[in-house]
């Protein structure tokens, strides 16, 4: 019903009183939260981490609570089910594909190494286990999502979800 991205910038108010009116009318909804889209929802700490990267507020337990006191206030009867997928993921045993997946990257690493290769990465490019320098790869910076794209488009008609733009 609702996906959020960090590209999109959100209005706490537009998203409490779409999500009200989604559970009037269907007493459900999922909602999908990205990480880093806290940045226009919470005031950030101003605090990094050991890599220098800032840390990002638990945007999906602060929105838990909000939706909460909202749909309280509105009257909605209201129980969320706030699942946290990193724990599922690091938690996940890894299966056959991922051994041989790893095998076959710290095989390309080990070959690189011993030909004396430095400065890289080992990473699969069109099917393809490949050297990647490690200046091409920090160099681009963040990859972003286009708001006019048609990925984007198809996720907002998909959704059915208003712009919350402020």
């Amino acid at each position: 019903d609702v996906c959020l991205i960090p590209e999109m910038n959100v209005s706490l108010a537009k998203l409490l009183d779409y999500v009200g009116s989604v559970m009037r009318r269907k007493r459900r909804a999922v909602i999908v939260v990205a990480e880093g889209c806290g940045d226009t929802l919470i005031q950030a700490s101003g605090e990094v981490d050991a890599g220098g990267n800032k840390l990002l507020a638990d945007v999906g337990l602060y929105l838990k609570d909000e939706i909460t006191k909202h749909c309280k206030q509105q009257g909605i009867p209201i129980t969320i089910k706030y699942i946290d997928p990193t724990y599922m993921i690091r938690s996940v045993p890894a299966n056959a594909f991922d051994s041989q997946y790893c095998a076959a990257l710290a095989q390309e690493a080990v070959h690189a190494a011993m030909a004396g290769y430095t400065g890289i990465s080992v990473g699969k490019v069109d099917n393809r286990f490949v050297m990647l320098p490690i200046h091409a790869i920090t160099s681009q910076g963040p990859r972003k999502v286009s708001q006019a794209s048609p990925p984007f488009e198809h996720l907002m008609a998909t959704t059915e979800q208003p712009s919350f733009e402020p």
